[in-house]
C-alpha cells in the first residue's frame, strides 16, 4: 500500500509542479517585481532641495566671513609683532608670541568646529527633502506592488533586466508635482 501511494504521488509530482509555474508566472503577462530611480536626479529638482542649499550657502558664508575675520586679525597682530620684535624686552616678546600661537589655535580650531556644523546643519535641512523623496518612492512602489526600488545613482545598477524591472522616474515626477522633461 505504501508502495503505491509514493509511487502515485511520484508520477503526479510533474503535474503538479508544471501547474504551480503556470499559477506563479504566466509567460504572456509581464510583470515588474522592482522599480529603479535615479534619486539624485529627483531629489535635486525639488523646490525644498533648492531652498535647502541656498540656507545652507548663506549659512556657510557666515562661517566663512567669520573664518576671514579671524585670519586677518591673526596677520595683522603677526604683522606688528614682526615689527617690533627686536625692540621688545624678552617677557613681551613671549607674551606676544602666546597671544600668537593663541589666535592660530582658536582658528584652527574654530574652522574645526565649523565644518562639523556645518555638515550637520547640511544634514537638518536635506532631512525634509528626503523624507519627502522617500515617501513619494514609497506610495509609488506600493501603488505598482514593487518588492523594493532601486537607487541607479553612481553606476551602482549597470544593468537592470526590463523584463522584471521598471523605471519609476515618470511616476515619481508626477507624485512630486514636477514636470518631467520627456513631457516639456
Amino acid at each position: 500500500m505504501k508502495s503505491t501511494l509514493f509511487a502515485l504521488l511520484l508520477a503526479l509530482a510533474p503535474f503538479c509542479s508544471a501547474g504551480a509555474q503556470e499559477l506563479t508566472a504566466p509567460a504572456e503577462v509581464h510583470v515588474a517585481h522592482f522599480g529603479y530611480v535615479s534619486y539624485k536626479e529627483i531629489f535635486e529638482r525639488l523646490p525644498e532641495y533648492e531652498e535647502a542649499r541656498a540656507a545652507f550657502a548663506a549659512l556657510k558664508g557666515k562661517f566663512e566671513d567669520e573664518a576671514e575675520r579671524s585670519e586677518k586679525e591673526f596677520q595683522r597682530k603677526f604683522a606688528e609683532f614682526l615689527q617690533g620684535q627686536k625692540d621688545f624686552p624678552p617677557t613681551i616678546l613671549q607674551k606676544r608670541q602666546a597671544e600668537l600661537q593663541d589666535l592660530m589655535n582658536k582658528s584652527v580650531s574654530f574652522r574645526q568646529e565649523s565644518q562639523r556644523l556645518l555638515q550637520k546643519a547640511e544634514a537638518e535641512m536635506m532631512q525634509p527633502v528626503m523624507e519627502r523623496l522617500n515617501k513619494a518612492i514609497q506610495e509609488v512602489a506600493a501603488e505598482r506592488s514593487l518588492i523594493f526600488v532601486l537607487n541607479t545613482d553612481e553606476n551602482a545598477v549597470p544593468y537592470i533586466n526590463p523584463q522584471v524591472g521598471v523605471n519609476i522616474t515618470e511616476p515619481l515626477l508626477h507624485k512630486l508635482g514636477l514636470a518631467s522633461p520627456l513631457t516639456r
